[in-house]
C-alpha cells in the first residue's frame, strides 16, 4: 500500500458517464481526495459515500476534488449516483488495476479495502486513512482539508 511521500500512480479510468478520467485531469485544479471502497450500496460504503457528498461544496470551494474507485462498472456506479444524488465522480476499476496500483486489494486479493488518499498537485501522497469500517476516519481527513485550506 502506498504511504505518504510516495507518488501516486497515474491511472485513466471511465466514469459512470462513460467518459475518461485521470489522474492528471483530476489534479488540474488542486488537491485530490482519492478513495477507495468495496462497492456501491452496501451500507458502509453508501454512508460514506453520502458523507462525502455532504462535504462535496466544501472540497469545491478550497479547489479539491473528490473521487471514488471500486470494482463496480459505470451501471452500478450510475444508479449508485442517482440514487443518493452524488456531485463526484465514481471511477470503474473492474480490472482491479488502480486498486492493485495502490495497493489497496483485500487479502489475497479479494475485495478491496477502505483507504482514502489525499494527494497534492505534484502528485505525492500527503496523507492517507486506513480503515474498512469506520466512516468517521475518513471523513476526519476530508473535515482537516477543508479546514486547513479554507482557513476556517
Amino acid at each position: 500500500m502506498l504511504n505518504v511521500g510516495d507518488t501516486a500512480p497515474d491511472f485513466e479510468l471511465t466514469d459512470e458517464e462513460g467518459e475518461v478520467v485521470t489522474l492528471d485531469d483530476l489534479l488540474s485544479e488542486g488537491l485530490l481526495v482519492l478513495y477507495f471502497y468495496p462497492a456501491d450500496f452496501t451500507s458502509v460504503c453508501t454512508a460514506q459515500a453520502c458523507e462525502i457528498r455532504d462535504r462535496h461544496d466544501d472540497l469545491r470551494a478550497v479547489s479539491a476534488n473528490v473521487v471514488g474507485v471500486s470494482p463496480q462498472g459505470q451501471s452500478s456506479h450510475n444508479r449508485f449516483r442517482d440514487r443518493y444524488d452524488l456531485s463526484f465522480p465514481l471511477l470503474d476499476d473492474r480490472q482491479k488495476k488502480v486498486i492493485r496500483a495502490y495497493g489497496v486489494n483485500g487479502p489475497l486479493g479479494l475485495g478491496v479495502r477502505r483507504v482514502t488518499f489525499l494527494i497534492n498537485p505534484d502528485k505525492k501522497i500527503a496523507n492517507r486513512v486506513v480503515a474498512d469500517f469506520r466512516v468517521k476516519q475518513h471523513m476526519d481527513l476530508i473535515d482537516s482539508v477543508v479546514e486547513d485550506l479554507g482557513g476556517y
